[in-house]
């Protein structure tokens, strides 16, 4: 599967943080992604930021819109949080339809049923990017999942909008949850459809 990635300087794991308890903030307020991080550090502390421009650029391909967004709620980090790894990170489709244009998350519930019924018996990618802040330094990974939905009847779009299933998700819809039912990942990793890369995963791991 081809891979995006981009760092803005070189950022190997410090020894310091093998094998030790390490302080780690999900800066994200996404349940999914708070789930997969607290399996990894159960202590971890998860409070999203606020006030952070997610207006994507107006030019550029999706890997560099998504990793702008990531790179700017990196930005509003503090320099003195305190932690020893800070996670942010950002998640949005690719418009089937329009090259190199986003889908991000719906407005309300006509935009979402809009979204959903886009989507709906085809293939699309979902770009996570998310930034690793290691000891004050910042390392960016950029990858996309291909997800496959199949085409949902009626019933079941009417149900994924009134469920409010849809509410603060890329696209419209939750994999984890009722729409795990009706798609499927068919290149890539789970962890990127979820909101965070493999690759920054790999890395969190590596410090138990």
């Amino acid at each position: 599967m081809p891979r995006f990635f981009m760092s803005n300087r070189k950022c190997n794991v410090p020894l310091g943080l093998l094998n030790s308890m390490v302080s780690i903030w999900l800066a994200s307020q996404s349940p999914r992604r708070t789930a997969m991080i607290k399996e990894l550090f159960p202590n971890a502390h998860c409070e999203g930021l606020q006030g952070v421009d997610e207006t994507p650029m107006s030019s550029g391909t999706v890997a560099e819109k998504v990793e702008s967004i990531c790179q700017a709620k990196a930005h509003a980090i503090p320099e003195d949080h305190g932690y020893d790894v800070v996670l942010v990170c950002d998640t949005v489709l690719a418009d089937p339809d329009e090259v190199n244009a986003l889908l991000g998350k719906p407005r309300d519930s006509l935009h979402a049923a809009t979204m959903l019924h886009r989507l709906s018996g085809r293939r699309h990618q979902v770009w996570s990017s998310a930034g690793l802040c290691i000891h004050g330094h910042w390392r960016f990974f950029t990858e996309f999942s291909v997800v496959e939905i199949e085409q949902l009847p009626d019933e079941v779009l009417v149900d994924l909008v009134l469920n409010n299933s849809w509410k603060g998700k890329a696209g419209g819809y939750d994999l984890a949850g009722e729409m795990g039912n009706y798609a499927q990942i068919i290149d890539g990793g789970e962890s990127t459809v979820l909101g965070i890369p493999q690759e920054a995963m790999d890395v969190l791991s590596s410090f138990q």
